[in-house]
């Protein structure tokens, strides 16, 4: 492809104009369903629990996207941490959840999202200290055709001028003063197309974007994620970002991502939504049956879609004879479904397993 050696990836901000009618158009509905939902998401008491499931979701669908698949039941069994269960994909899953959440912890008592903690997230996520890459040799190819379609900067020293100008834009608004979403469409492009590190850029762009959102002030918590929106136009996804490099066409790109925002959202108020009304129910339930009921108890049931007893123990503070007699109780219910894995014991809230599966 002739492209290929032609295109090198400028230090932003743009010089082109990208407040378009048709853009400028398309933010307030955006807008709109982020303040949307960030509304609803307030309204679950405990913020754990939704930080929790959706990152499990997110998780899974990031690392899709790069080939490591793994099942629901998997990556809720891995969570779990037993000795009798390994699976090398959902490790990698739950790595990305470990790396997620130590990103949301450091930008938010920062405010800032810099390279020192994209580095982490990064380390976190590949479970290695690489850093930015230093040796040639790095290519994005046509996964069908094994086709080169695009060669990143391959000098140390471009790499790290880049990723500080990129730092510069995402931190500093006087730098450039667009819209948040536009800005945040810029960042994942000019992040993937530095593409710093050897492995794992996919997944630590994905995470860059709902880091800027958040330090943008436009949702609070790390729960809008647009992987499951790029596994349903994956293909669209890397044309449009390969049309930039080729035909400048960044007016196409940015109203995917704004389009990616708004359909996101609105499917996560709806599945918070539906959460929301499972909690209620099972609040009802185990607050007229059982002496035992406590809101921690229903936090517990809602933030592991499967639990076990030294989660209880942990989050109510009591025995494992007691947590026990807790969670076979509602198990003989009906309310929990008991289940054995090696030598050990869970339980799932299958209507809750059943809403998070089906996105």
């Amino acid at each position: 492809m002739g492209n290929v050696e032609k295109w090198v990836l400028q230090e932003l901000p743009l010089t082109i104009d990208l407040e378009t009618k048709i853009i400028l158009k398309s933010l307030p509905s955006a807008h709109a369903a982020l303040a949307e939902l960030k509304g609803i998401a307030s309204s679950i008491p405990n913020q754990s629990i939704l930080i929790n499931t959706l990152a499990l979701q997110e998780a899974k669908d990031s690392s899709a996207i790069e080939n490591i698949i793994t099942t629901h039941d998997d990556l809720y069994k891995s969570e779990l941490n037993l000795n009798s269960f390994k699976s090398l994909d959902a490790k990698e899953v739950q790595n990305y959840i470990t790396a997620l959440k130590k990103g949301f912890e450091l930008t938010s008592i920062s405010g800032l999202l810099t390279n020192r903690i994209i580095l982490q997230v990064q380390e976190i996520l590949e479970d290695n200290t690489a850093g930015f890459r230093k040796l040639p040799g790095t290519a994005l190819k046509n996964a069908a055709t094994g086709e080169i379609i695009y060669i990143p900067p391959q000098d140390f020293n471009d790499i790290s001028r880049l990723m500080t100008n990129l730092e510069r834009f995402i931190n500093d608004n006087d730098f450039c003063n667009y819209d948040p979403l536009i800005k945040m469409a810029i960042i994942h492009f000019q992040f993937e197309s530095i593409h710093p590190f050897y492995d794992g850029n996919g997944r630590t762009g994905r995470i860059i974007n709902i880091l800027y959102l958040i330090i943008a002030k436009l949702q609070t918590l790390p729960i809008l994620y647009l992987s499951s929106y790029i596994i349903k136009h994956k293909s669209d996804y890397y044309k449009l970002l390969q049309d930039v490099r080729e035909n400048n066409s960044w007016e196409e790109w940015v109203l995917f991502m704004i389009n990616g925002v708004e359909e996101t959202s609105k499917e996560t108020i709806d599945l918070i939504i539906k959460i929301r009304e499972l909690m209620l129910s099972y609040k009802n339930k185990l607050r007229d049956n059982y002496k035992f009921y406590s809101q921690d108890l229903l936090n517990n049931l809602f933030k592991h879609p499967y639990t076990k007893i030294e989660f209880i123990v942990n989050d109510l503070n009591v025995s494992r004879l007691t947590a026990a007699n807790y969670l076979n109780k509602l198990a003989e219910d009906g309310l929990l479904k008991k289940a054995k894995l090696g030598t050990g014991n869970y339980y799932i809230n299958e209507p809750l397993f059943e809403l998070l599966s089906k996105r």
